[in-house]
């Protein structure tokens, strides 16, 4: 998830000099080279295809203010993935208090051998958790639990309501409510995020994705058990539903 670049800058490394601190400290110096790595993966990547431009609508502490795709593949041992998004508000529009997110429907999809499998596809629920938001993440996977809310339209089926602007001090980070899917076996030649949402005004949206170690694999710091596969583009307030995206599709060749 989108917190795999932002954990690493924040760590700090004690210094032991016993066995076990010897141990840590060479584990967390190798996070610190592959993250390095990537970080420096994707800068090239932007120099050739041109810096994308930042919208200004985006605050100053998000990570990523435009979309990428990780040139890195996953380790081919991954065979799980998940989708994710990233909803806050925007404290210097007028109003933001009554800003809000709602989503209707989630759906990864994978392109397999050629042929595009559903993973998931989840109408009006998500899970998720509050997080800090500045530091951007923070530096740990501290989070508090998610509040939702419902609405029941009588012309359309039920969607879940990201009520951003009561918690601004946090970055409202979601993912699929359906449990994490194991890819199918064959060529990967990358997955695609969907979504059906409407964003008021005082809020933004954010998707992506991520690569797992394997649909039951644990969160165990940056890198280790995931792989981001990059961000979309921020997604701004409209009058109407949008559908909103994300896919590294064209970018990769597993």
């Amino acid at each position: 998830m989108s917190r795999v670049f932002g954990f690493f800058l924040s760590w700090r490394l004690g210094v032991r000099t016993h066995n076990r601190g010897v141990r840590k400290k060479l584990t967390t110096n190798a996070v610190f080279f592959s993250v390095g790595i990537i970080l420096a993966a994707i800068a090239a990547g932007m120099a050739q295809t041109g810096a994308p431009e930042i919208d200004p609508r985006v605050p100053d502490e998000v990570r990523w203010k435009a979309g990428y795709v990780n040139p890195i593949p996953p380790p081919r041992e991954f065979n799980s993935a998940l989708l994710w998004g990233i909803a806050i508000a925007d404290t210097r529009v007028p109003g933001y208090q009554s800003a809000k997110v709602e989503i209707a429907w989630t759906k990864l999809s994978c392109v397999v051998d050629g042929k595009s499998v559903v993973l998931n596809d989840d109408k009006g629920s998500v899970r998720g958790g509050l997080y800090l938001r500045r530091p951007w993440f923070g530096s740990n996977d501290y989070h508090e639990p998610m509040p939702f809310a419902g609405t029941e339209d009588p012309r359309r089926s039920r969607s879940v309501v990201l009520r951003v602007g009561t918690r601004t001090d946090r970055v409202w980070h979601f993912w699929s409510a359906s449990p994490r899917a194991k890819l199918p076996a064959g060529k990967i030649e990358g997955c695609t995020v969907t979504a059906r949402v409407k964003i008021s005004s005082g809020a933004l949206l954010q998707m992506g994705m991520d690569y797992w170690r394997s649909p039951t694999a644990q969160w165990a710091g940056s890198g280790v058990n995931n792989h981001e596969a990059g961000a979309s583009n921020w997604y701004f307030p409209a009058a109407e539903w949008q559908e909103v995206s994300f896919t590294d599709v064209a970018s990769r060749d597993r």
